[in-house]
C-alpha cells in the first residue's frame, strides 16, 4: 500500500507540486501575519487553477483559483496598509447571526451552484465542488479581513476537500489538505493568542483612561 501510494506521490505532475509547495508557503505565513503571503498565494492559484481546471475537471475549482489571484493584490493591501489608525488592520470577529448568515446563505448558494453544473456541465462532483468554492470564496473575504473564525471554517471545507481531489485522482492535492488541517490548528489558536492580548490591552487601556 505504501509503496503504491508513494509511486503515485512521485507521479505527480510538476503543476501539482508547483501549487503545493507554494500553498503551504502561503497558509504558513498567513498563520503568521505575514503580508507576503498573498504573493505566494498567487503563484499557488495560477498552478492550482491550471490543475483543477484541465487535468481534474473540477472546473468550479479552476474558477476559484482565478478569483484567488485577483483577490490576493486586495488582501495585500490590507493587510500592509488598510488599517484605519495602523499600518494592519487588526484580527477581530464575527457575531453569532453573522455566522447562521453565512453559513446559511453559503448552503443555498452552494447548491443552486451545484445544480447548474450538474445540469449544463459535465463537471465532476458539482455539489461538492460547489460547496467547497462558494465557502472557500466566503473564507477568503475572512482572511483578507483578518476574521478569526476563518481558521475553523477551513478546518470544515479543508476535511471536504481531502475526499474531493482523492475521488478524482489529485493524490498529492488530497494530501496537501491534510497539511493544511494541521497548519489551520497552528494557525487558528495563534491568532486566537493575537486577538486574545489585543482584548487585553484594550481593556487596559481603557481602564487607564477612566
Amino acid at each position: 500500500m505504501w509503496e503504491t501510494l508513494w509511486q503515485e506521490i512521485l507521479g505527480q505532475t510538476w503543476v501539482d507540486w508547483v501549487a503545493v509547495i507554494t500553498a503551504i508557503i502561503y497558509l504558513i505565513l498567513a498563520g503568521q501575519e505575514n503580508p507576503y503571503c498573498w504573493g505566494w498565494g498567487i503563484i499557488s492559484c495560477l498552478a492550482w487553477g491550471y490543475a483543477a481546471f484541465y487535468m481534474y475537471d473540477l472546473y468550479l475549482d479552476g474558477f476559484l483559483q482565478g478569483f484567488y489571484v485577483a483577490l490576493s493584490g486586495w488582501g495585500l493591501y490590507l493587510w500592509v496598509k488598510g488599517g484605519e489608525n495602523e499600518s494592519s488592520i487588526p484580527i477581530s470577529v464575527f457575531r453569532a447571526w453573522q455566522h447562521m448568515v453565512i453559513i446559511v446563505g453559503g448552503l443555498l448558494i452552494s447548491w443552486l451552484v451545484g445544480w447548474l453544473f450538474s445540469t449544463y456541465t459535465d463537471a465532476a462532483a458539482p455539489y461538492l465542488d460547489a460547496l467547497t468554492t462558494v465557502f472557500s470564496v466566503i473564507i477568503t473575504f475572512m482572511v483578507v479581513f483578518k476574521k478569526l473564525e476563518n481558521w475553523l471554517y477551513w478546518m470544515v471545507i479543508d476535511s471536504i476537500y481531502v475526499y474531493l481531489y482523492w475521488s478524482r485522482g489529485g493524490l498529492l492535492f488530497s494530501l496537501l489538505f491534510v497539511v493544511y488541517l494541521g497548519i489551520v490548528v497552528v494557525g487558528y489558536f495563534r491568532w486566537r493568542s493575537i486577538y486574545r492580548e489585543a482584548q487585553d490591552s484594550l481593556f487596559l487601556h481603557s481602564s487607564e483612561t477612566k
